[in-house]
């Protein structure tokens, strides 16, 4: 086997670990969705979200607002279970048009949440800072535009940039993944919460509010450089970052599970 051969495997197999990680953080994610705000909702027991601390959650008297979080929570399960589809080649090349049908309910709702979560941080106040405030918007906006590209791609049929295009959009949409992942993997590894603050104005807390899509994006693109150039070099480099990224994710999703999501289950 050839360096270049050794490299690209290695690359391969640390971006199929990385996914198979978020992957499984991810589920633990919509497992919560569903069995906390889902029951909760279902029942209507709006005013029960509020047994799990939030910025804005249920507020009496607030009709639209409040029906606006409960699709924008709910929703986000959906969302997120269908990135989580649309990455798996296997589903694309067994099933592809619902591989198409998915990705458009993806792309859809992206947008819907991109919207929705802006609205709630611009009108509702679902923010705990200026700086978080200002983060969330940006998100939101890249959403949008990848969203939106993803999809034209797609229908010039140009599936290379598409897949791209796509990916991108995956990265940003689990932003709110990510932020809760990266604030809990920074607390795991340092013991505690350095450089943070309850309204996340910390230095820690800012870089955490924009690096969570900004960083996952920097990986991508680094991940897409090392295979459209295939030098063993940028492989390796590659996969390294890759790999210190998957410890992050991993200590992070048990952080979020163990001290966000599990105590209210």
């Amino acid at each position: 086997m050839s360096r270049n051969q050794v490299s690209a495997r290695a690359h391969r197999w640390s971006a199929n670990l990385w996914f198979a990680v978020a992957a499984a953080g991810q589920a633990v994610f919509i497992y919560f969705i569903v069995a906390f705000y889902g029951t909760r909702t279902a029942s209507g027991r709006w005013a029960a979200w509020n047994d799990k601390p939030l910025i804005t959650g249920y507020v009496k008297g607030d009709h639209a607002g409040n029906a606006v979080f409960a699709a924008h929570v709910l929703l986000a399960a959906v969302v997120t279970l269908a990135g989580l589809a649309q990455l798996v080649p296997a589903f694309r090349r067994a099933a592809p048009a619902l591989h198409r049908w998915t990705g458009r309910t993806f792309l859809t709702l992206a947008c819907f949440l991109a919207l929705s979560g802006a609205w709630m941080a611009a009108a509702r106040g679902t923010y705990l800072s200026l700086i978080s405030a200002i983060a969330i918007l940006g998100d939101a906006a890249l959403i949008l535009v990848f969203a939106v590209l993803a999809w034209r791609t797609a229908l010039a049929r140009r599936f290379e940039q598409h897949r791209r295009w796509a990916m991108r959009t995956f990265m940003v949409v689990s932003g709110v993944w990510f932020l809760r992942v990266g604030l809990m993997g920074w607390i795991v590894l340092n013991g505690r919460p350095l450089g943070m603050t309850d309204h996340m104005t910390g230095p820690a807390d800012v870089v955490l509010a924009f690096g969570s899509y900004l960083i996952p994006l920097a990986i991508l693109e680094l991940h897409f450089a090392a295979r459209s150039r295939e030098k063993p070099a940028l492989e390796w480099a590659a996969s390294g970052v890759i790999l210190v990224s998957t410890l992050y994710v991993a200590a992070g999703a048990f952080g979020a599970f163990r001290m966000m999501w599990g105590p209210y289950l």
